[in-house]
């Protein structure tokens, strides 16, 4: 099991930019694929973006593509969301997620360890 912090969260106004990170410990990253999934008030949790074991493959939601970027640094042991020209229905709880396989998927059913989540609230 590998446990999972997720920060960088925070107030933007529309069109800005955020960070988020999400830093690993217990065991190595570079063994699990990551997904970043958002929760926002009376919605289901929902896929974002994810990045295979190796960093070669992502996948990202058609609501963000173009905006949003995943990426990873294993050395840091840390996975990166890049998010930018943010709009307010970007507004959420961010959390990462792991599971020890190649590649990430879009389901939150197949990751077995998660972060505690980082509030993203846009303003408009």
């Amino acid at each position: 099991q590998v446990h999972l912090t997720d920060s960088g969260g925070g107030l933007v106004q529309a069109g800005g930019s955020l960070r988020l990170s999400c830093a690993a410990s217990g065991r190595s990253l570079s063994n699990y694929a990551v997904g970043w999934f958002r929760q926002a008030p009376g919605r289901e949790r929902e896929f974002v973006v994810g990045i295979s074991r190796s960093g070669v493959n992502t996948d990202t939601a058609e609501s963000v593509k173009g905006r949003f970027t995943i990426s990873r640094d294993n050395a840091k042991n840390t996975v990166y969301l890049q998010m930018n020209s943010l709009k307010p229905e970007d507004t959420a709880v961010y959390y990462c997620a792991a599971r020890s396989v190649l590649m990430p998927s879009l389901s939150a059913r197949d990751y077995a360890d998660w972060g505690q989540g980082t509030q993203v609230t846009v303003s408009s």
